[in-house]
Parts: structure tokens; sequence; C-alpha cells
């Protein structure tokens, strides 16, 4: 029985095999029937055009045409013909150049830094060296969408070549036939020559993704292939636009997008309808692009709510002329806990509203997200149960959080829209200058909606516009404290947004109406707790 299995699967191989054969042999005659003339193909050879920006001139697709065998072998047999081949190999060997096109893009020869010069052999080994950039910043990922960024002047070198063979070649019936099957881009190319081979060594799916591998190519001479006239001409223009040199970047589904506008890249070639602008062809250049490599991931959020049982610990770190005050934040409490846990770079913490360092936050908590910037753990990996118990078992109790979970980007839109709309309850011990009455725990508790008008307090004027706000008191009433006649305990039902302090003491007049206004006499607080902010966000 296992013998039989193994000639099974045996077979299964063997089938498998024949049909990425069958597959390749189908690429590369679909490949070949795209190619000009083999005299047109030797004459690129000639002025400098590497092979797979020949290919991709003619609209020749998919990965198996730009592998390196597969290649090789498309432009080999598209000059059969002229049983030349020994010519063809001497273009291969004897050219210290790089492409006059794609300035050795694909040729996988490149630049890192100065005068290193790296050629890679095959796409293999520039696949390999992409993949050990990823690799050895230990990122954990299950797919990647590649990113590029080439120099606009690659696209004048592609339309001088397209002007030298139209002036050349325009006459001959094979021109217009042969170039209607589409131009493929510099990007696209390159995706089809590495895709396959980042995917099988990052063990990693190419498809949109929250991590992104950039290769940025730059060269020194930006202008080559444009004549002094046209660099004074775009020298003009920019200064009158104002526009800036920049690169452009097709994302992982091929379409072409400009970092900065959608015309700059293309605003290189601007008025090339003729010859006179453009060194046609493009000089052989000695000198590749230089490459640099860099892969993120986007921000990860995580969200869920936390407590805050000390009247010494600030929301976010707070420090003044090198002082910290505070015994601690809660910001660095849930920052410092994760940051570790998911191997990111930084960290930015967002809350729905604030309190004050001296106002505990009690109930179910507030809602708080943290944006890790560039996480090398999977965020699907990291547990939310591991930060949770570091956090609430540490033995100091000053922060406690709950349903910690990772979210998307709509959790930080799903605070942000709840937060203007909460409500938030809170408990405030109030000290009165004269003993509490029966009659005042029937005002206070009468109070439903009532509208009051804060103008900015004094105590934040210093950092805050000198504003009127109108902010709503939703309802009211009072605990008495057995022993006092003078403290009371305050709990009551705000708007987000009011400044709870001032409106139990009445800030000189600046919040009307306030506690001591309502009740006749001065009113002071003495200690205040969020007892619970009103949203629909990680409950």
């Amino acid at each position: 029985m296992a013998s039989e299995n193994e000639e099974e699967r045996t077979g299964v191989n063997i089938d498998e095999a024949e049909a990425a054969e069958a597959t390749a042999q189908a690429s590369i005659a679909e490949a070949k029937e795209c190619l000009p003339p083999s005299h047109v193909v030797m004459d690129l050879l000639s002025i400098g055009v590497c092979s797979r920006c020949i290919m991709r001139f003619f609209g020749v697709r998919g990965h198996v045409s730009y592998s390196e065998e597969e290649s090789k072998i498309v432009v080999e047999d598209g000059v059969k013909e002229e049983k030349d081949l020994n010519s063809y190999d001497s273009f291969q060997m004897e050219l210290e150049s790089f492409c006059c096109i794609c300035l050795g893009v694909l040729q996988f020869s490149y630049s890192e830094g100065k005068d290193v010069l790296v050629k890679r052999d095959n796409v293999s080994e520039f696949a390999l060296a992409v993949a050990e950039t990823v690799k050895n910043e230990g990122y954990e990922i299950d797919s990647f969408s590649l990113e590029i960024s080439v120099p606009p002047i690659i696209l004048a070198n592609e339309h001088a070549i397209w002007l030298y063979m139209k002036r050349k070649y325009g006459s001959e019936l094979w021109f217009q036939d042969k170039l209607q099957n589409g131009h493929i881009s510099l990007k696209e190319a390159l995706k089809f020559s590495i895709t396959n081979s980042l995917e099988s060594l990052l063990g990693a799916k190419h498809e949109a993704s929250s991590f992104h591998i950039r290769l940025t190519y730059t060269h020194s001479n930006v202008s080559l292939g444009i004549t002094d006239s046209q660099k004074t001409d775009q020298d003009h223009k920019r200064r009158k636009t104002g526009a800036e040199d920049n690169y452009y970047t097709v994302a992982s589904n091929g379409r072409e997008c400009a970092e900065n506008s959608n015309g700059e890249a293309s605003a290189v070639v601007d008025g090339l309808q003729d010859s006179e602008h453009l060194k046609s062809p493009p000089e052989k250049v000695k000198e590749p692009c230089c490459l640099t490599r860099h892969c993120n991931r986007t921000p990860v959020y995580i969200g869920g709510r936390y407590l805050k049982y000390s009247r010494n610990v600030s929301q976010t770190r707070w420090i003044i002329d090198d002082e910290r005050k505070g015994e601690a934040s809660v910001e660095e409490i849930i920052g410092n806990t994760v940051l570790p846990l998911s191997q990111g770079d930084s960290y930015k913490f967002h809350a729905a509203g604030r309190e004050d360092i001296d106002v505990r936050m009690l109930g179910s908590g507030r809602p708080f997200l943290l944006e890790v910037q560039n996480a090398r753990r999977d965020p699907l990996k990291v547990s939310m149960e591991e930060i949770e118990e570091k956090i609430n078992n540490s033995e100091v109790k000053l922060v406690r959080v709950r349903n910690v979970k990772v979210v998307g980007i709509e959790g930080w839109n799903l605070m942000r829209e709840g937060e203007t709309e909460k409500q938030k309850q809170y408990a405030a011990l109030v000290w009165i200058s004269r003993p509490l009455e029966d009659e005042d725990l029937k005002t206070i508790s009468s109070v439903k909606d009532m509208q009051i008008s804060q103008r900015t307090p004094v105590r934040v004027l210093h950092r805050r516009s000198p504003l009127d706000r109108e902010r709503s008191i939703h309802w009211m009433k009072i605990e008495r404290i057995v022993g006092s006649t003078q403290y009371i305990l305050l709990h009551l039902c705000t708007q987000a947004g009011t400044y709870i302090k001032e409106f139990v003491h009445g800030d000189l007049g600046r919040t009307k109406p306030s506690i001591g206004s309502i009740l006749g006499c001065r009113a002071e607080i003495l200690q205040l707790d969020v007892t619970d902010v009103k949203m629909d966000c990680f409950n």
C-alpha cells in the first residue's frame, strides 16, 4: 500500500512538472510572436537596449518570459534568422555600459552607495538579496506588496527609442502591428521577473498587503538623453509652476501613480513629439542606477479601554523643563508593554478625551487606540491576553486595561466619530459653605438636560483659545456623606467637553450656572472621578 501511495505521489509530481513545462513553452512561443524581425532585435541590442527592455517594449507579458533562462531563449531565438548568435553573445559580453533605457534595472545591476557596484548574475540572486532585507529585519509576513520607484528619465529614454525606431522602421509593415501589443512598464517587467522568486523565498503571497517592500532607484544623471535646450525649457517650466522633481511609483496592482502629482513624471517627456529635444537613440551609460531597499508594515492599531486608579498618573507623558510631572503615564504603561511584544519602531497613543492627572478613570474605562509603527511581528500573532496580563498584573496597580484587541483603521474612525457624541459620568467630592438641606437634594435632582455656558477656564487659558462653549448637564444627584453636612458626593452625567471642576465652583463667574450659583453658596471640588464614558467603542 505504501509503495502504491508513493507511486501515486510521484505520478502527480511528474504531471505537475510536465504541465509547468508546457506552460513555459507556450509562454515562450507567445513571447517570440510579439518580437519584431530579427534584424530589429539585433539593432536594438547594438545600441545598448537589454533583452528584457526589448521584450517589454513589444508587449511581452508573464512571469515565465522574464525569468533568467527564458528571457535569453526568447531573444536568442529572435536573432537566429540572422545566423549571428556569435554577434549576440558579443553584445552581451563586450558591453561595459548598462541598458540605455532601464539604466541597469532589468539587468539587476546597481550601485549601493559610492563606488559600490553590484552585478547580480541572475533573477534568483537579486530576489535573494531583496528577501534577505526582509528576513534581516525579522518581519513575520504571509503576504507582501512590491513598490518600485524609478527615475522619470527612464520614460524619456523609452520615448527616445520609440522615435529612433519610428524614424528608421516606420515605413516597414511590422512596425504598427508589433507596437499594438502594448508597452509594458519597467516596473511591471521587474515584477514579472522577481515576484515568483520572492514568493518562494519569503513563503508569502504577492498581493495587496499591509507589508510593503519598496525598491527605490535613482540616477545621478537625471537629464540623460535630453538635450540642453529641452532641459532649459523644463527648468523654465518648473520655475514657473513651482513643480519639483519626483519619482512615480506603481502599487501592487500595477497601476502607475505619482507620489506628488500624477502629471509630474510624464512631464519629463511632455512636448517631446519630435527628436530635436532628445538624443535618439539615448547615449550609452557607464553608471547604473543606485538602489535602496526598504520594507515596512503599515501602522497596527490596538484598541481597548483603560482604567486609571492613581491621582498621580497623567494620561500622556508630561515633562516640563526636563522635570516629569506625576509618577507615570497611561501612554507609557500601555505603549511600553505593547512595543516589545509587537517589535515595532515606535507608538502613538490616542484616547477618546482625557482626564486631568489628579482625576481617576473608573467604571468601564476610557476607549484608547495604540498606533504601533512598523511592527515586525504579525499583529494576529501578538497575544492580546498577554498584553492585558502584563499590564493588569504589574506590582504597582496604577492602570488596568480591558477588551484589548487588534482593530483596523475603522477603529480609529469609530473612536473619533463617537468622541463628540459621547456622554460622561462623574462622581465628585464637593465641599459647600453651608449645611446641606433637603431642598438642595430636590433642586439638584430636578436638573434634566440643563444648558450651561463655559468660558475657557482660567487654568487652561495659557494653552486654549478664549471661547464661550455651550454644554449640557443631562442629570445630577447628591449623595449624603455620613457624619457631614457640608461634604457631599455629587453624581452627574454631562456632554463631552464639559469642564466639571469649573461647573462646581463657577471659575470666577466664567461658568454659568454652576453648583455654587444653583445652591446659592460657595462650592469647591476636592476630588473627581470619571465613572463612565458612554461610547459604542471597544466595549
